[in-house]
């Protein structure tokens, strides 16, 4: 956890820049699970600077890889990345295996005021789930909600998980208080985009800035436009890919980063 003078000093001032980032961890492992990268996905995340991250497939136990590999950290995975950065930190388990579950996480500098983990799974051999967490931003009058998805692999399951989406959003989300959704939509037929931005009304972020949504996958020479960043209530002031060199040598995802002030 952050000494307490430096959560005294962040509450203390009024922030009118959110930079946020999105990335799929893939459960802690370089491409084809050749190596175990969590230390150095988290000296580069550190150096990043998000406020807010939102992670999919991190591993919250499992077993056989703590036995297996020198590194593994004795801590979940996102404790292990929020340690003395984020204070906050919310996990949403929704894989579960006798060696152990991985789920979504989203890590803050801001308090998270309230969370909940959502089942949005589509069918019973694949579990997803939507990560809402409620964050009090220092100085605005009203909570920003940051929910973290990892959308099924199928288009009809994608279809059920995106309704599902809308409908928590219209019970818990107020219109007038700001939204960010972001993740692994695998969503390479923009079937997502279009839903998200024309039925829910929201903004892609590199849709604003770049004209189209970034291309995510595979981080070595990405093509397929798999994660999103979608926003309701903020203002887009810049979109990044992190792709080559070193995030091609840690996920099979590049991650996506932004930041944005309040409309």
């Amino acid at each position: 956890m952050a000494p307490k003078e430096a959560l005294q000093g962040t509450e203390a001032s009024v922030v009118n820049s959110l930079h946020i980032a999105t990335y799929n961890i893939h459960k802690g492992f370089s491409q084809f699970n050749q190596r175990l990268v969590l230390h150095e996905l988290r000296d580069q995340l550190r150096a990043m600077q998000p406020d807010v991250v939102f992670l999919q497939e991190v591993q919250g136990v499992h077993l056989l890889h703590a036995e297996q590999h020198d590194g593994w950290p004795e801590e979940s995975q996102y404790e292990f990345l929020a340690e003395s950065i984020w204070p906050e930190f919310a996990y949403g388990k929704n894989a579960v295996y006798p060696e152990g579950h991985h789920g979504n996480a989203i890590l803050s500098r801001y308090p998270i005021t309230r969370w909940e983990n959502v089942d949005i799974s589509a069918h019973p051999s694949e579990q997803r789930g939507l990560l809402h967490s409620e964050i009090q931003v220092p100085g605005w009058d009203r909570k920003l909600h940051c929910i973290c998805v990892h959308l099924g692999l199928f288009a009809r399951w994608r279809r059920k998980q995106m309704h599902a989406l809308r409908e928590h959003i219209e019970r818990l989300v107020p219109p007038d208080e700001p939204l960010i959704i972001a993740g692994d939509f695998n969503d390479w037929r923009f079937e997502a985009c279009r839903f998200m931005v024309r039925e829910m009304h929201l903004k892609e972020a590199f849709e604003q800035v770049h004209g189209m949504p970034a291309r995510s996958y595979p981080s070595r020479l990405p093509v397929l436009h798999l994660d999103r960043i979608y926003v309701r209530g903020l203002r887009v002031k810049s979109a990044q890919v992190h792709s080559g060199h070193p995030w091609s040598r840690i996920s099979d995802h590049a991650p996506l980063s932004a930041v944005f002030s309040r409309a």
